[in-house]
């Protein structure tokens, strides 16, 4: 705290800055567009009804407050406008932003899907050899045509679900067989 000259303490409420008027205590004012006081209105109002009198007076002032009143709903409409029009604008960049993620995730999708299906095709070509053999046609064999022959179409017969096809059924048949229990040999008694 500041010393008073004389080195008298100051009151324990003082403020510790200085202060001039009781303005400089009160919060700062809102801005106003016109910044005129109850005298300045006062005087307009004396020179209002020297000039125009005082029967045309009260009509004057009902007009200026008819234009007054039209003048303060279109700028309110202007405001609300450009409002309006701020708010559309986020909207739509709103809107493209999520339309942007939404085309991004769909190719995302789109492609761990196709990823995942060619890593199954995989698996399942691993997994059942037997039936990619039967599925590729045979080798050409080498003996010269000593006259051209008519290409015979070889056709495969079509798989029937719930069914196996002629290679599967062999090869499941062969490992029935080696995994088959042996039973002991009959003992002449």
């Amino acid at each position: 705290m500041r010393r008073q000259a004389g080195g008298a303490k100051p009151h324990p409420l003082a403020f510790p800055f200085p202060v001039r008027n009781a303005s400089d205590l009160s919060p700062p004012a809102s801005p106003v567009m016109f910044d005129i006081g109850f005298s300045e209105m006062l005087v307009i109002a004396v020179v209002a009804l020297i000039v125009i009198g005082p029967e045309r007076l009260p009509k004057v002032a009902r007009t200026l407050g008819h234009l007054f009143g039209r003048m303060q709903r279109y700028v309110n409409d202007v405001k609300a406008d450009i409002s309006r029009e701020m708010e559309l604008e986020e909207l739509r960049k709103l809107q493209t932003t999520i339309q942007d993620a939404a085309q991004s995730f769909e190719k995302s999708v789109n492609k761990e899907v196709s990823t995942a299906e060619s890593e199954f095709q995989k698996l399942a070509e691993e997994a059942n050899p037997v039936a990619d053999l039967a599925a590729t046609p045979p080798a050409a064999t080498a003996e010269p045509a000593s006259a051209p022959q008519a290409a015979i179409p070889v056709t495969q017969p079509e798989a029937v679900p719930g069914e196996l096809t002629p290679a599967e059924a062999s090869a499941q048949l062969k490992l029935d067989l080696s995994t088959a229990p042996t039973l002991p040999a009959d003992k002449p008694a």
